[in-house]
């Protein structure tokens, strides 16, 4: 088995030009398919929609994190695995924060943690960057702020949103995130922030300019109907899952199986 990329096998991606090729994984078998493909596997707080069926992320707590987290690290071992953090466990205060995050590394082995938000929070990614825990930021449309923003809107259209984004980026660097993901905004402010920053871009509907791409694994094999607009769909597991059941339900009614 390779060794699992670090932190600094990210960063030194971006200065050698080449792409950082990111997706979501919740389980163990996921994670062990995605495992070779990959330089970074994110445990994202969107699991509560995808896995759950919940209506938004919010609900997620720190628990669902680490068992998912835990699975994915025992799924893999050449990606960085990097964990997000769900609303309400690292706002409340810099130790919050610290001790939440320190406890989703320690119980689930993951390389990283991830928190929404830019300038509002940037003194608490300092804070737990400077105590050793590494962070992955998030910028753009941020889902944890749904309600704020109405719905899942693209950010960057105008002015004082194109400003607010680049704050936040800078923001988010300057605190000691190694990476950020930005996401859903405009191509020509995805393009902008990730010639301004020195750290990756790690792009979700942000175009193809960013320093790298991540997507929902469920959405780009087609395990559902409706996806985001920016979405490409490589495969059509959920036809072939459902034709599967089709056939064994036929079989088994009719006796054909087993034999």
């Amino acid at each position: 088995m390779n060794k699992r990329k670090t932190i600094h096998d990210i960063i030194s991606l971006k200065s050698a030009g080449k792409p950082v090729v990111c997706l979501t994984a919740y389980t163990f078998p996921i994670a062990r398919m995605l495992d070779e493909q990959v330089d970074l596997l994110l445990v994202g707080d969107s699991l509560g929609m995808v896995l759950y069926g919940y209506d938004s992320t919010l609900t997620v707590s720190v628990e669902l994190m680490i068992q998912h987290g835990k699975a994915v690290v025992k799924g893999s071992g050449n990606a960085l695995v990097v964990v997000d953090m769900p609303f309400g466990s690292y706002q409340k205060s810099k130790e919050q924060a610290f001790e939440n995050c320190g406890r989703v590394l320690a119980e689930t082995g993951a390389q990283a943690v991830k928190l929404e938000g830019g300038v509002e929070i940037a003194d608490t990614i300092k804070h737990i960057v400077d105590l050793g825990i590494p962070v992955m930021g998030h910028v753009g449309m941020k889902p944890q702020h749904h309600n704020i923003y109405g719905g899942f809107a693209v950010q960057g259209k105008t002015e004082e949103s194109r400003d607010k984004i680049m704050d936040d980026a800078f923001a988010v660097q300057k605190a000691g995130a190694f990476s950020f993901v930005l996401e859903h905004v405009t191509n020509e402010v995805a393009a902008e922030v990730c010639a301004a920053v020195k750290i990756p871009v790690i792009g979700i509907g942000a175009g193809n300019q960013c320093d790298g791409q991540v997507l929902v694994v469920d959405d780009m094999i087609g395990m559902f109907e409706k996806t985001p607009k920016f979405v490409k769909r490589y495969a059509d597991v959920k036809t072939e899952i459902e034709n599967a059941v089709k056939t064994y339900a036929g079989e088994v009614r009719s006796r054909k199986f087993p034999r």
